[in-house]
């Protein structure tokens, strides 16, 4: 009697917690063997660690993390990865799925998980284009100033202002379009954040109250709010 109470007590702790997290991560990296991989997010503007597994023959594995409302996660490799090389995904309660492979960690990537996810692809995919001619009018502008083009340099430099400002004005009707999503204030503070005041103000007011009480909305509002004292 009393080992099958210590044994349901054992039970009951386990489930306890299991409860505490939040999130699970099903992760599958083909070609992995051997290596250690993190589950990170940015508490307090650091990003930390807030799980990891030790891979050991098996790429598939699971990495676990509380979390209170939706955020960014990170799929780091190595403990010193760049931004380059982790895959940032938008996580809410339940499980998110990942699979990639070792060889192009990053771009194989497939995640299926949270709407807010889903969303935020929709956003990439809007925005690639913008992106990509940014890449080449920087490599255009470099260029045209080894070649001492100022004419060319300056027409460059005349679109790069017109792209910069058009990407503003996509993200913050996509925003708008998604105020019910906490994408919407992620995106006004990681994509436009150097953005007029009152565009991102304009995001702010907009949010549902859901929305508005969440990690990205309170950051959002506090931003603003920051930015407007500073301006008075």
């Amino acid at each position: 009697m009393k080992k099958i109470s210590i044994l349901l007590l054992a039970a009951i702790l386990c489930s306890c917690g299991n409860n505490n997290n939040d999130l699970t991560v099903k992760t599958h990296i083909k070609g992995l063997k051997k290596g250690t991989v993190y589950l990170k997010k940015v508490e307090d503007t650091v990003l930390v660690t807030v799980d990891s597994v030790v891979v050991n023959g098996n790429p598939s594995f699971e990495l676990h993390s509380k979390i209170e409302s939706p955020e960014m996660f990170y799929l780091d490799l190595d403990k010193n990865s760049t931004e380059q090389d982790r895959i940032g995904f938008f996580a809410d309660k339940g499980i998110t799925e990942i699979n990639t492979t070792l060889k192009n960690f990053v771009y194989d990537a497939k995640i299926k998980g949270s709407k807010q996810q889903e969303i935020l692809e929709q956003y990439k995919a809007l925005i690639s284009k913008a992106n990509n001619r940014n890449l080449e009018i920087i490599k255009e502008k470099y260029e045209a100033q080894m070649a001492k083009d100022t004419v060319k340099y300056a027409a460059l430099e005349k679109e790069e202002s017109s792209s910069l400002k058009r990407k503003y004005l996509y993200t913050v009707n996509f925003a708008l379009q998604h105020k019910d999503s906490e994408v919407a204030p992620y995106l006004a503070l990681s994509e436009i954040y150097n953005a007029r005041i009152d565009l991102l103000d304009t995001i702010n007011k907009s949010l549902t109250p859901e929305v508005k009480a969440s990690k990205y909305g309170v950051e959002l509002d506090n931003f603003v709010k920051d930015i407007k004292e500073r301006e008075e």
